[in-house]
């Protein structure tokens, strides 16, 4: 979508103000011993008490409330009776839904200890976001976010997962346009002004191939290597843009 009134923005952050705190809520309560599925029903109560709906259970039938993936998944586990443990990179995920705004943002927990490369591999996913964030202007032209993102990522020797990109998002869960990770010589149409994406680097240890496991859902890589992921729902400016899920 793109930001027509003062009225949308607001929506919108009200959405995206209550993904915040819930992916807050969530990372607060993960640590070695802890299941996904607890941590799940943690989310899915701090989001129903706000009046906002799990996106990915509206719309496509997801299980659970939010999406909790955890060392080679990279996107889209099912929280369940896994349990936590030690040196784990745990990805939560949340998309939630208030009065037909939606926003998606998602956050990489590291449980004590970690291990040092692990540590860099989460410490670069967050630097690639914040790479892609700065390079969403107006009129930049719209592989600017990728071309960002890959940068840092092959500068700090990591590797962005091509399969998983960002999205349009704000009046649905995925919207038109695709927001690819990675330098993209055909995507030159210019960014608007208004315009909201959900912006997402998944980065690697290893290869970057993904598949999906037998549950239908879950994404993992090929090699067993971990992956790390953070996201915000972003709108675009001529300057700096309004990070929604903030």
């Amino acid at each position: 979508m793109s930001i027509e009134t003062e009225s949308d923005l607001t929506s919108l952050l009200r959405v995206g103000n209550i993904v915040a705190l819930t992916l807050r809520k969530m990372a607060n309560n993960v640590r070695a011993g802890v299941t996904t599925g607890e941590i799940d029903a943690i989310g899915a109560e701090f989001m129903h008490q706000n009046g906002v709906r799990s996106a990915p259970m509206m719309l496509v039938g997801f299980p659970c409330a939010t999406c909790i993936s955890i060392n080679d998944e990279a996107a889209h586990g099912i929280p369940g009776s896994r349990v936590i443990r030690e040196g784990d990179l745990v990805k939560l995920d949340v998309t939630g839904e208030l009065g037909g705004y939606y926003a998606d943002a998602a956050i990489t927990v590291a449980v004590p200890p970690v291990l040092p490369k692990r540590q860099k591999l989460l410490d670069c996913a967050r630097a690639a976001l914040a790479d892609a964030i700065s390079a969403a202007r107006a009129g930049a032209p719209m592989h600017s976010i990728g071309t960002a993102a890959e940068t840092g990522v092959r500068r700090r020797g990591f590797k962005v997962i091509t399969d998983l990109t960002g999205h349009g998002v704000g009046r649905s869960m995925h919207e038109e346009p695709e927001v690819p990770n990675f330098y993209v010589s055909r995507l030159r149409k210019p960014l608007t002004d208004g315009l909201v994406l959900a912006v997402e680097p998944h980065v690697t240890t290893g290869r970057a191939d993904i598949f999906t496991a037998s549950d239908g859902w879950t994404l993992k890589t090929r090699d067993g290597n971990p992956v790390a992921n953070f996201e915000h729902t972003i709108v675009v400016t001529k300057g700096r843009p309004i990070i929604v899920t903030a």
